[in-house]
């Protein structure tokens, strides 16, 4: 599709790395730095509740996590993987290092700029960053409007509903109707509650699933060892000369890995999105920094995931045959294949990859139903957040019977839309960030 070309090309893939990078020095390099320290805020988040807010750090970073670990994660990554050839997880892992700057950015301002709603709870993210900091209250509709969008018609319903409904046909035989309603149900019941109950579901069920899915991968990984140089080598050879590797028999070049690569990754991590900032800006603190770091580890742990599930790939491809033109298979069927061959037991790879999607992509519908909310309620509202809600349930319900390409290239102008007005945000506030950042460590009170 043309649009999505237009708004995902070069421009966009640049600003999105410069702005990581120019973060990334004027931060000496924090996400290697200070990730210790970000570690320990999210573990040990009660110790450091020390403000206002809705929930607890580490609620915020699985309510934001919950939205970023989702269908990105296993059929993004398998999508790069296939359409760009294995260099494309060097480029996703290049904008997850980077990106994780952004992040830290992002989770900063989001602290530093929240409000009071009418409502009594915390309302924050771009919008109001944008609004307050920057003073331009124009760009923050747009960011808000964007985000609504990428919530109703990208990331937030038709990708991950499709995926579960996919996932659900593929092992338990359900039909696609019947689990379009179930999941509806389900996600009306989470959602009604608000954050709190958003956060509650994500804490059980975000760490359960990761540990699950990752645990699978890892002993696949040991029973393939020998394979994983190989498969590294593949990753960065892929990354400069596709052809080189994949004999130019699939037509990838150079330009399409790093597209791929870097656009799956930013889907997959949020990084420069800022859609993560609004879960941020309803946690207990009153440090932006503090919080920013465990936002910054929101990053560091989906490129994980992802980096699992490329290795899964790449090391069975002489099995599963994925780099070949001959190869069919598409969307999740792809990683399940690939488990599945891996782990010599076709019905555990299926079910590993399908549970994984299912829990995965059900978080990331709540999670993204937050975000949506807090866009709506910036632009309209309290009042308009019931209108919305029924909105999103009707794309939530409808979302299985959409064809996966079409749905990530929906997905992918909502998103690249959504990130132009973020990253405008990001590099008006460079300053504040590296302000804040500095007053915080030279203070010692990140020690």
């Amino acid at each position: 599709m043309a649009i999505n070309r237009t708004i995902w090309g070069l421009p966009l893939i640049t600003a999105l790395l410069g702005i990581s990078i120019y973060f990334s020095f004027k931060l000496k390099f924090l996400q290697i730095s200070r990730l210790k320290l970000a570690i320990k805020y999210v573990i040990d988040g009660k110790k450091y509740q020390d403000g206002k807010g809705d929930i607890s750090n580490f609620a915020s970073f699985c309510a934001a996590l919950s939205a970023t670990l989702g269908t990105g994660n296993i059929v993004g990554v398998a999508l790069a993987v296939t359409t760009g050839g294995p260099g494309a997880i060097f480029w996703m892992w290049i904008a997850a290092f980077f990106g994780m700057a952004a992040k830290y950015a992002e989770g900063l301002l989001a602290i530093k700029y929240r409000q009071m709603g009418s409502d009594g709870k915390i309302a924050g993210g771009p919008m109001y960053y944008i609004e307050m900091g920057l003073g331009n209250k124009w760009l923050a509709k747009l960011f808000a409007f964007f985000g609504m969008g990428t919530a109703l018609i990208g990331i937030g319903t038709w990708t991950q509903s499709n995926s579960i409904a996919a996932a659900a046909a593929n092992s338990l035989g359900i039909p696609l109707v019947l689990t379009a309603i179930l999941l509806g149900i389900i996600v009306a019941v989470v959602t009604i509650g608000g954050i709190q109950r958003i956060a509650y579901v994500s804490e059980k069920i975000v760490p359960f699933m990761s540990i699950f899915y990752i645990g699978a991968a890892i002993v696949l990984l040991i029973m393939k060892a020998n394979l994983i140089p190989h498969a590294i080598y593949l990753i960065v050879r892929g990354a400069f000369s596709p052809e080189a590797i994949l004999g130019g028999s699939m037509g990838i070049t150079f330009m399409t890995t790093m597209k791929l690569g870097i656009s799956r990754g930013i889907f997959s991590h949020e990084s420069g999105l800022g859609s993560a900032a609004i879960a941020a800006a309803a946690a207990k603190t009153d440090s932006p920094v503090k919080q920013g770091l465990v936002s910054m580890i929101g990053a560091f742990f989906s490129i994980i995931v992802c980096t699992m599930t490329a290795l899964v790939l790449i090391i069975t491809s002489k099995e599963t045959a994925i780099f070949t033109p001959q190869y069919t298979i598409d969307g999740a069927l792809i990683t399940s294949h690939a488990f599945g061959l891996g782990l010599k037991n076709a019905t555990l790879g299926k079910y590993v990859v399908d549970l994984g999607i299912l829990f995965f992509a059900f978080t990331t519908i709540i999670g993204w139903n937050y975000y949506g909310e807090k866009c709506v309620q910036y632009l309209w509202g309290t009042g308009a957040i019931a209108a919305y809600k029924i909105l999103f349930l009707f794309f939530v319900i409808i979302g299985p019977f959409f064809k996966i390409d079409i749905i990530f290239t929906i997905a992918d102008i909502a998103t690249g839309l959504m990130a132009i007005a973020n990253l405008t945000g990001l590099i008006g506030l460079r300053k504040v960030i590296v302000e804040e950042t500095a007053l915080f460590f030279n203070g010692k009170q990140g020690e």
